[in-house]
């Protein structure tokens, strides 16, 4: 579990280790916008499990660094004996509009959110690649975590936005090379409150004051952890789909969608091109509608 000292990861963790998974609770323990490092949120998570009974190791490995993420990899299995199911969880921020954005602020936040998927991935895959020419049984998942700011874009959010749909697609990339050696991969876009939500500005801050009982949270990051561990299950049918969860509220969709089939007769033509687009045209998804 990358990403697992706060938030959405901790919450994750802590979830999957009651329903008995052995966790490898990872992460740098940097800022929001990926500055600094600090091992005592992966410690702290690591703690919190094994006072409940349960077992976890923390890493501090950097996700996005080809080389750290082999060494995560191999501590889960030298740790567990084995490795089921990785979830990739680790993200920054660095807001700016597009014309004002830095090479540094465009760089760091693919580096994170894309390498930081695609590097645990990578050496994941290689595992129980290994494993089943060993001929050993695999029933392995991958989860993302991709964001609607992937579907419908996100004023001032370039980087994080392009990010977002390229785990997308990385998550199908994954569907299609690991099925042989029985791995899926799923992708979810959770909406929760999180040091990266409440940086956003408007963001709605936490309530001042308990609620009561009864009262639901819907931005509780606890909300979408049942999901996590669902996919997890290895015997869990899907794969290569997208889960977006806003509080009771479950969106399911998949990769690639077809809005149209249009054919004409040899080369398009701009009139033909104007006769038949016309009017069929799809109008852009917007973040509230996933919110609403």
């Amino acid at each position: 579990m990358t990403g697992a000292g706060r938030g959405l990861g901790r919450a994750h963790a802590l979830f999957l280790a009651a329903q008995g998974a052995s966790v490898v609770v990872n992460d740098l323990g940097g800022d929001v916008h990926g500055s600094g490092s600090d091992g005592s949120p992966a410690r702290h998570v690591t703690r919190e499990i094994k006072a409940l009974g349960g077992q976890a190791v923390d890493s501090h490995h950097d996700v996005a660094d080809w080389g750290q993420a082999r060494e995560l990899i191999r501590l889960a299995v030298e740790a567990f004996g084995d490795l089921h199911v990785l979830v990739n969880n680790a993200g920054i921020l660095r807001d700016r509009t597009l014309v004002n954005m830095t090479e540094d602020e465009w760089d760091a936040v693919i580096r994170v959110h894309l390498k930081g998927h695609a590097a645990p991935t990578c050496h994941a895959m290689a595992y129980w690649r290994e494993r089943s020419k060993a001929g050993r049984p695999v029933q392995a998942s991958v989860i993302h975590t991709t964001s609607v700011a992937g579907f419908a874009g996100s004023f001032g959010q370039a980087n994080y936005s392009a990010a977002q749909a390229a785990v997308l697609a990385l998550s199908r990339v994954a569907v299609l090379e690991g099925a042989r050696y029985g791995v899926r991969s799923n992708a979810v876009s959770p909406s929760a409150r999180t040091r990266i939500s409440l940086a956003v500005p408007g963001a709605a801050a936490p309530p001042e004051e308990p609620r009561p009982p009864g009262d639901f949270d819907r931005l509780d990051p606890a909300n979408v952890s049942p999901l996590i561990g669902w996919l997890a299950q290895a015997d869990c049918p899907a794969t290569s789909q997208i889960f977006h969860l806003i509080g009771e509220r479950l969106i399911v969709s998949s990769m690639p969608a077809i809005v149209h089939d249009l054919r004409t007769r040899g080369r398009w033509t701009l009139e033909a091109l104007d006769r038949e687009l016309s009017g069929r045209l799809v109008e852009p998804l917007t973040i509230e509608a996933f919110l609403g």
